[in-house]
């Protein structure tokens, strides 16, 4: 296995903790690592531009990169499955084109010919831009983009996850070329190898359900035959909740999962809507 160093690698090794797949190495800086884990024989910490073409050449059976550098790469590998998390947030990242604000350019037809456009993606960007009938001169950039504009490019191909730095840079994004997430993904041969692919999956499992745990909470509470009409309503609509009858006929059991950011919020009112014995329990995964 391949996961990626740089920008996304903190997120990557946490999410494999709280997967129960933490990582050992020697230190920070060690490119190779181990999980006491039988499927996972060995694993190296690489960039994330290279991790696709690895994979695709058969260096390594799978591999955790972006959607941007598949795209960019053009690399032949199988998808497994998303992985709903980036550098600081859940959401995908968005690789943009950005101008000063200043400039006339409102489309990627705007461009006029011999536009100068830095960035790293420059397969990505030539693509585009040739869609959009512009002929651009493309330049590959090797970091700091956005300070580029406009005494050395007139233009930038850039990821962004809020937008935030590019206006802090004084750019105005014109159009989105890639929605991009974070992926599972593996080599070919390897995937159609049953004994790996069983591997594969069952890691992924472990991955999404940590990530579909996040920011959730388990709610069990009681409630009278009377009154849970009223204490359901007060639910988020998630999910159906579970609902079950407590012996003696003395009403209903409920648990549900809810957003942790709104217990502070739905405790008391399921309270006063009748619940009792509620209990807020933290989640590890969700397996659906």
């Amino acid at each position: 296995m391949v996961l990626p160093k740089g920008s996304l690698e903190k997120a990557t090794l946490e999410l494999f903790a709280d997967a129960d797949l933490a990582l050992q190495r020697s230190s920070e800086v060690d490119y190779r690592a181990a999980v006491d884990d039988a499927r996972i024989e060995e694993v190296r910490i690489l960039r994330p531009q290279e991790i696709p073409s690895y994979v695709a050449d058969g260096l390594f059976d799978v591999g955790i990169t972006g959607r941007d550098w598949i795209e960019e790469t053009g690399a032949e590998v199988v998808t497994l499955g998303e992985l709903t998390y980036s550098k600081q947030t859940a959401r995908p990242i968005r690789v943009v084109l950005a101008v000063a604000q200043e400039s006339p350019v409102r489309a990627l037809g705007d461009l006029p010919a011999g536009a100068r456009v830095a960035t790293e993606y420059p397969e990505l960007t030539r693509r585009a831009l040739e869609k959009a009938g512009v002929r651009a001169d493309i330049r590959l950039s090797y970091g700091a983009t956005e300070a580029k504009i406009p005494d050395i490019a007139d233009a930038v191909v850039e990821i962004t996850e809020t937008g935030r730095a590019l206006a802090a840079a004084g750019l105005r994004i014109v159009d989105t070329l890639l929605l991009s997430r974070t992926e599972l993904i593996a080599n070919p041969a390897a995937a159609a190898d049953p004994e790996k692919r069983h591997a594969m999956d069952q890691i992924l499992t472990l991955l999404q359900g940590t990530l579909e745990a996040r920011g959730k909470v388990l709610l069990k509470l009681n409630v009278s035959r009377a009154e849970l009409p009223a204490v359901l309503s007060r639910l988020p609509a998630m999910k159906a909740p579970t609902v079950s009858e407590l012996a003696g006929d003395r009403g209903y059991a409920v648990e549900t999962v809810v957003p942790k950011a709104e217990v502070n919020i739905l405790i008391p009112d399921l309270k006063d809507s009748g619940a009792t014995d509620i209990i807020e329990l933290p989640l590890s995964k969700i397996v659906h």
